[in-house]
């Protein structure tokens, strides 16, 4: 390995006591922006949303950090959100040896990671947010990466944070069952919702869809391809509309692969010619506006320690259909149809319906506006700054 320069003096787990009072200055709040670095997906627009809303308040000085630089930080300078790369040829060797060692300077009075886990060395008050315990309760739906990076140290993690912030009462509800000893330290702090998700005029509506190939609409799902997100069902259910009903409306899907998924995508690309558009990992502006003109917006995943999509859907107006599991039923309250998913026919017939059934349709799209509006970044925002400056205490 090619010797970069000298060698990094050992690491020191001390911090230089600081006095605000005496520095005249804000607390500097230090970050864990992994989860942003690249195309965001739902982890990746928590962490950057809440950022920008930390921001916004101007109660911290935030620098965000990571083992290599973002693909875009404009959005940071605008804010004036700092950066600091430790280059690290993986996230984990990052977060558990070069973060350390830059933490310990002493000029971080805070550190937040929203992503699951925390350096497990050194003294700096920490905040952690969990999403999920999938890698608990569905183990078989992560990659050996993930279960390698996320099991040994989430236990530690938690026990090493002052506070720790579910992002619904159901995952409050997991971390409470499988660490019983963290409750004192819990909180929830839900996603949001931006405020460009609102529903969009007919006129919209009808040129995304005549752009989409689509003209009398379309069923949408978006997330990443993989087994928790349980997309075969959907694809079944589909089909088998279709064969009842020559008239379905065709099938979009939004989002990147993501892993175990190669059987499925090959059935989709064969679908083409039937109906089903692969359209990809899409643009913010672009997501909108395909979010905006779907017929239904159906969400069959397994478990969602928030699932931020059903809830975009649900602003935008659109008739959601989601599974009954985790925090899903939690987050569409009334505004959307709940189906078992592991029964292809009963999302088949909640689909039928929206479909069939203009009264329900209309209906679901004026309560899911009411419903997602429970869901604020603002909000959100200023929960996490109580539990960091709790942290601080």
């Amino acid at each position: 390995m090619q010797n970069s320069g000298p060698a990094e003096a050992p690491i020191a787990l001390e911090r230089t006591p600081f006095s605000f009072s005496a520095a005249k200055r804000k607390p500097r709040l230090g970050v864990d922006l992994r989860a942003a670095l690249g195309e965001l997906t739902g982890i990746g627009v928590y962490t950057r949303a809440l950022l920008e809303e930390l921001a916004r308040r101007g109660s911290f000085d935030i620098v965000a950090m990571a083992h290599r630089p973002p693909q875009h930080d404009g959005w940071m300078r605008e804010h004036g959100i700092a950066f600091e790369a430790q280059p690290a040829p993986y996230g984990v060797l990052w977060q558990q040896l070069r973060l350390p060692r830059r933490l310990a300077r002493g000029d971080v009075d805070v550190f937040w990671s929203p992503l699951q886990t925390l350096p497990l060395l050194g003294e700096t008050p920490a905040v952690v947010t969990v999403h999920d315990l999938t890698t608990l309760l569905l183990p078989e739906t992560h990659r050996f990466k993930v279960m390698a990076t996320q099991v040994p140290l989430l236990g530690r993690s938690l026990a090493r944070a002052r506070r720790i912030l579910a992002v619904s009462e159901a995952t409050a509800a997991d971390v409470r069952r499988f660490f019983p000893e963290t409750a004192g330290r819990l909180s929830v702090v839900l996603g949001g919702v931006a405020a460009r998700f609102t529903p969009a005029n007919a006129d919209q509506v009808a040129a995304t869809r005549e752009q989409l190939g689509c003209p009398d609409g379309y069923f949408l799902y978006v997330g990443t391809l993989e087994p928790r997100k349980n997309v075969a069902l959907l694809v079944d259910a589909w089909q088998s509309l279709r064969e009842e009903h020559a008239d379905v409306p065709p099938l979009v899907l939004v989002g990147g692969y993501g892993w175990k998924s190669r059987g499925l995508y090959s059935r989709l690309e064969a679908l083409a010619g039937e109906g089903v558009h692969l359209l990809g990992w899409l643009h913010d502006d672009e997501l909108l506006r395909v979010l905006q003109a779907a017929s239904c917006f159906v969400y069959p995943s397994l478990y969602e320690g928030f699932g931020l999509p059903a809830a975009e859907a649900l602003a935008c107006g659109v008739p959601t259909i989601v599974a009954d599991t985790s925090s899903l039923p939690e987050v569409v309250g009334d505004a959307a149809l709940l189906v078992d998913p592991h029964d292809p026919g009963d999302l088949a017939e909640a689909m039928r319906r929206v479909l069939q059934e203009p009264g329900l349709a209309a209906d679901l799209a004026a309560r899911g506006p009411r419903q997602a509006a429970r869901f604020s970044w603002e909000r959100s925002a200023a929960q996490l700054e109580a539990a960091l400056l709790e942290a601080l205490a």
